[in-house]
């Protein structure tokens, strides 16, 4: 059962402090919960829920996001989360709560829940809402005037930069030795369960559990393999796997899968194919294969060869970005590789859905330049960044001039550019998106889409923070209101700005 929450957000007179006191509403948890249209993401969070009156009340969409971007904002677990929600009256403010609650609001389980209610597609029109609500529209040119007036498309504003990263998933570096030996592991397990009713009536299967585990461990404690070794040593542990396998086929056919948990069932399940997998590519003497597993607790992640100098291959989730005026929107998420040039056409018109208009200029690396990108660009008069095919330009007395203005211009192109990468090393080093600690496919796409949502929050605060300090310094000088010492200065750098913007406008 759902129940919409109040549309009308707390005034801070109202919200009750059992200690005493009141709010401040220059607090940073203030100021974030009026930037984010809690309303529009309530009409979105609703359609989870069949709306039958009947079971628990479920947790409001305000509750659930926030718990998630509070989550990703302190970089907690979900534990401490709960945690820090029961001591903090801000945080409480912030999931819209009427009064200070000493008690935990909800169990630290329920915030998988939130993340699975929260798709990727879901959390993407969320991070639209937030980012279109907070953006301040461009000062209309002559140019867009007029191309209203005539009815024409309006006219080219604005930078697009784009470029793709990858999210690691918290998995080992897997290998296929390592990975045989878990999933053969694993069915000794299986294989132990399904034979506890005939404990004392008959012989356990054999399994030979003791030479296998002897057998991976004289090649894993060595420090350098070689090829052969590793080789003989995955024949070995397909051996031992194939035959546990048989085992519990045969074993099924006495209904004794009833015994396995949905987690060993699903292990069975990532098994089998972790299994095929590794024998064609042992009989193809190949390493690589379509879907390949490299983790039986997380099939659904992939390697992405990415070709940097520290990882040249990691293993996670593939986001293709668009960023603009330092927003930034996931345009593709995908769990297996990907060309992301193919995404430029999609990236582009994307821009024109979300702000009415196709962008001046696109700021990307060489990967994208293909020709039927540049072929896109020219048509709409888009400006694509780097030097353009066939040979450099022969300098003479002629063109000197405007071949140094072309340098100029693609060396802008390139500092414009860095700013992706920026948003990346914000996401990797401030947030998660380093390591992705959720397991499964769904609640990590929501880590990474809220981790997003939660950059682009940073940047509106920072800019209402930058707005209120140029506003104070207007007041100054235009209502000649000074500053009466040191000690009121810095109690303003203290408190903040938005509190001393009220009391000035009082005075």
């Amino acid at each position: 059962m759902y129940r919409k929450d109040d549309p009308h957000q707390l005034q801070f007179e109202d919200f009750y402090l059992p200690f005493g006191g009141k709010l401040r509403n220059d607090n940073r948890w203030v100021i974030l919960s009026q930037q984010i249209p809690w309303q529009q993401i309530e009409q979105e969070y609703a359609g989870n829920f069949d709306g039958r009156d009947t079971g628990n009340v479920a947790k409001t969409a305000r509750v659930a996001l926030g718990a998630l971007i509070i989550k990703e904002r302190l970089g907690l677990t979900d534990r401490e989360t709960v945690h820090q929600i029961q001591e903090n009256p801000y945080l409480q403010y912030f999931l819209g709560f009427p009064e200070y609650e000493d008690k935990e609001p909800f169990d630290h389980s329920l915030m998988v829940h939130f993340r699975k209610r929260f798709d990727k597609e879901t959390l993407s029109r969320i991070n639209e809402m937030i980012v279109l609500q907070a953006k301040v529209p461009q000062e209309p040119s002559e140019a867009t005037d007029q191309a209203s007036d005539d009815d024409q498309p309006p006219a080219n504003q604005g930078k697009l930069i784009m470029d793709a990263t990858c999210t690691p998933a918290d998995i080992s570096y897997p290998t296929d030795l390592k990975l045989l030996n878990e999933a053969r592991e694993k069915t000794e397990e299986m294989i132990d369960v399904m034979h506890t009713p005939f404990i004392g009536q008959r012989k356990k299967p054999r399994t030979y559990r003791q030479r296998a585990r002897q057998d991976y461990l004289a090649v894993a404690k060595q420090k350098k393999p070689g090829s052969n070794k590793i080789r003989k040593a995955i024949r070995k542990q397909l051996g031992y796997l194939g035959r546990n396998l048989k085992t519990i086929k045969a074993m099924a056919q006495e209904n004794l899968l009833t015994l396995l948990d949905k987690r060993l069932y699903r292990l069975l399940l990532v098994t089998h194919e972790l299994y095929r997998q590794q024998l064609q590519m042992y009989t193809d003497r190949s390493h690589s294969m379509a879907d390949r597993i490299v983790s039986i607790y997380q099939p659904h992640v992939r390697p992405i060869v990415r070709g940097k100098s520290k990882n040249p291959v990691e293993f996670g989730a593939k986001i293709s970005v668009s960023l603009v005026d330092g927003y930034s929107f996931v345009d593709t998420l995908s769990w297996d590789a990907f060309n992301e040039s193919g995404d430029l056409i999609d990236q582009v018109e994307a821009y024109r859905r979300r702000f009415g208009f196709y962008p001046a200029s696109v700021h990307v690396d060489k990967i994208y330049r293909t020709r039927k990108n540049r072929r896109f660009c020219k048509s709409h008069g888009i400006r694509l960044s780097g030097p353009p095919l066939g040979r450099p330009r022969q300098v003479t007395e002629v063109n000197k001039a405007e071949l140094a203005q072309v340098r100029r211009q693609q060396r802008q192109d390139e500092l414009d550019r860095i700013a992706v990468e920026g948003k990346f090393g914000q996401g990797k080093r401030r947030f998660s998106l380093d390591r992705i600690m959720a397991k499964l496919a769904e609640t990590s796409e929501a880590v990474i889409m809220v981790s997003f949502i939660v950059m682009n929050l940073e940047k509106i605060l920072s800019g209402i923070v930058s707005f209120l300090l140029c506003s104070i310094a207007y007041l100054q000088k235009a209502l000649l209101v000074p500053l009466r010492s040191r000690i009121r200065l810095r109690r303003f750098l203290q408190c903040g700005a938005t509190g001393f913007v009220s009391n000035t406008l009082r005075v």
